[in-house]
This record gives C-alpha cells, sequence and structure tokens, in this order.
C-alpha cells in the first residue's frame, strides 16, 4: 500500500493559499446558524449555471428541474424489489461501481466490498471512505430512501451533519429520483458489513464538518441537469452519465484555491487527482487532450483499460474501468464518448509535479 501524504503538506507547501482557504471555510461560521435542508426541497428555487460551455457547447450546465420525461418523484419503498435492483446495478456501474468505498490500496482483492475506510489524499488532509453496505450500525441499513437522496444530492447526513466533498455530492447532485431510489434498492441487495471508517487525518479546521457550510456557499448548489432537446438522445445520455453519475469531473478537472472544481478548465485534467494520482485531460483537445482518440478508442479504453497506444491504464481509474464502467452496456459507452466528443477542447499539458 502506498503510504498516505501527510495531512496538509501540499497547502503548508502553499502557505498564502492556506491562509485564504482557512479564511473561506470560515464562512461556515456565518452560514451555520442556517436551517438544514429537508429532503423535500431539493428542487426549489432557480439553480445557478454551475460551469462555463452551457448548452450546446457540452459544457456542465444545468437547471433548477430535472427532465420531466426521466425523473421520477420516488415515494418511499418504490425502490424496494429485484427490478429495481436490477436497474440501481447498472447506475451502480456507472458510478464506477462507487471503488472509493473499498479499500483495495490497503487490502487488495480480500477487502470487504463497499465497507469503506479506504483513505483517500487530499491537499487538506486524508478522509476515509464510508460504509454504504446495509449494515444498521455503520452502513446504509437504516436510511431511507429520502435520507439517502438527501445525501447525494445536498451532502446532508440523515441527522444534517455536512458531508466532506471527498464524497462527490457536487456531482451526484445532477442524479435523477428513480436512479437514486433504484441505487439504493441494489446497495441494500448486497451483504452487510459492520465496520466503521476512521476519523479525518486533517488539520484544523478541515476535520470539522461544520465548516462544509461556507465551502457549500461558495462552490455547491443542488440542481439536476436538464435535457437539450436540440441534441440526440445518445448525447444527452453521455452528458447525464458524465457530468452526474460518472462524476468524470471530480477528478479530471484541477481545483482552485477553495478545493471547488475550476470551471475554466472543465476536464482539462489536475496533476491534483484521485488520492494524489494525476489526472490527464480528457478535452478533445489534439495536443494535450484526447482530441486524437476515435470513438472506437474511447469506447474500448472504457471496456478494457486499455488506450490506443496499446498502454493500459493504472491507479484508480483502472479500479473505475473493472468495477464499474466495463460493466456498462455498449450504448452507456458510446454515449460518453459521443458526448465527450463535444466538450470544448482545453489546451492543458498535465504533468506530473516530479517532470517540471
Amino acid at each position: 500500500m502506498r503510504a498516505a501524504r501527510r495531512p496538509g503538506r501540499a497547502m503548508r507547501d502553499r502557505p498564502s493559499e492556506f491562509r485564504l482557504v482557512l479564511a473561506s471555510l470560515l464562512v461556515g461560521v456565518w452560514t451555520i446558524g442556517a436551517p438544514p435542508v429537508s429532503a423535500g426541497e431539493h428542487d426549489s428555487g432557480p439553480a445557478r449555471n454551475v460551469g462555463s460551455g452551457a448548452g450546446s457547447s457540452g459544457g456542465p450546465s444545468a437547471g433548477s428541474r430535472a427532465d420531466s420525461r426521466g425523473d421520477v418523484q420516488a415515494e418511499p419503498g418504490t425502490g424496494t424489489g429485484a427490478a429495481a435492483a436490477e436497474r440501481g446495478r447498472r447506475v451502480f456501474h456507472a458510478t464506477g461501481g462507487c471503488s472509493c468505498h473499498t479499500n483495495y490500496p490497503g487490502e487488495g482483492e480480500a477487502a470487504p466490498e463497499l465497507a469503506g475506510g479506504r483513505p483517500l489524499e487530499t491537499p487538506f488532509g486524508v478522509y476515509y471512505s464510508t460504509n454504504i453496505t446495509p449494515d444498521d450500525e455503520t452502513g446504509l441499513g437504516s436510511w431511507s430512501d429520502a435520507d439517502f437522496i438527501r445525501a447525494m444530492r445536498e451532502g446532508l447526513s440523515p441527522t444534517g451533519a455536512h458531508y466532506f466533498p471527498v464524497f462527490p455530492y457536487t456531482s451526484f447532485t445532477g442524479l435523477r429520483d428513480r436512479d437514486l431510489v433504484d441505487l439504493k434498492a441494489y446497495l441494500d441487495s448486497l451483504p452487510a458489513i459492520e465496520r466503521a471508517s476512521p476519523p479525518p487525518d486533517a488539520w484544523i479546521p478541515f476535520r470539522w464538518r461544520w465548516t462544509i457550510a461556507g465551502w457549500k456557499w461558495m462552490n455547491f448548489e443542488s440542481q439536476r441537469i436538464e435535457r437539450d432537446p436540440d441534441r440526440s438522445e445518445s448525447w444527452n445520455r453521455g452528458r447525464y452519465l458524465v457530468l452526474a453519475a460518472a462524476h468524470c469531473g471530480e477528478c479530471h478537472t484541477p481545483r482552485t484555491w477553495t478545493g471547488g472544481l475550476d470551471r475554466s478548465l472543465w476536464l482539462a485534467g489536475s496533476r491534483d487527482g484521485p488520492e494524489g494520482e494525476l489526472a490527464p485531460n480528457i478535452t478533445p483537445d489534439r495536443k494535450t487532450g484526447i482530441g486524437d482518440w476515435s470513438r472506437v478508442d474511447l469506447v474500448w479504453y472504457l471496456e478494457t483499460g486499455l488506450k490506443p497506444e496499446g498502454d493500459d491504464t493504472q491507479g484508480l481509474m483502472a479500479e473505475v474501468i473493472e468495477h464499474g464502467y466495463s460493466k456498462l452496456p455498449r450504448q452507456d459507452l458510446e454515449a460518453i464518448a459521443a458526448y465527450l466528443e463535444t466538450v470544448p477542447a482545453v489546451e492543458n499539458e498535465v504533468k506530473g509535479k516530479g517532470a517540471e
């Protein structure tokens, strides 16, 4: 297992940024008094545009309401049963198999599936993934559908506590009700494993959940993804998968000094990707991105992890392909490829820190 980087090292290397982030997170002091959002309020009010390149350009724009043809206002219990669990399996694979919730780096293939405890390295410290098996004490066993939707849409626990944004609710907020309820049904069908996750190994104030209220105020808006009527069904499906379920932007977009996504470099790669790994530019820029890849190349990569030149992928991306994307229907992979071909090309060469 790769040794976890000492919490906060990257921020200590950039003291001015550390002070800025500290100040920004303390905005949470001002917003902590606001009442938590209830599970029934997640579609209220107009949503801000969350990204550049809106509309037909293929950028990460979203609306206040979901596509009325695909969104279902689920009632408690509608996600139960084998049919719902089978639909949820497809959503699960679209997320990359929720691989961050299994500690493959530390325990290998013997790691208890989805039982959490995986160290997730960030510039702010090390956070540990949670148990999402249906265990009543340490997992999701006691959660209702509404609890699950609230967590995925708002980044809030059943008690109203804020989740740290290593949990990509900033992307999952775009998932449709039906997909969320079906995903919960699939997770409920898996074996329950009792296992508590360690607390964050992070410096103050980055271990305090209440500060995330300020972070959300600056970086997060709960919203659904609207269908573009001028685009094909395949393109809209691909956009939904890339922006919401597969949450590609969370790894392949660099972060600002507040820890939010830098939308001016959407999908253009990050040298501080997941678990400290480099995440490449996946825009169609021919020089620094994947502009030379054909649609067949990209589908093959998502199925096998093999790049056009024959190299195989490594790290977390290899995991999400093995446990998630490779199990998706081919039409979903083709939809992802069709959408990625249309996002704005950004010239941004991403190099490892040792290569500079």
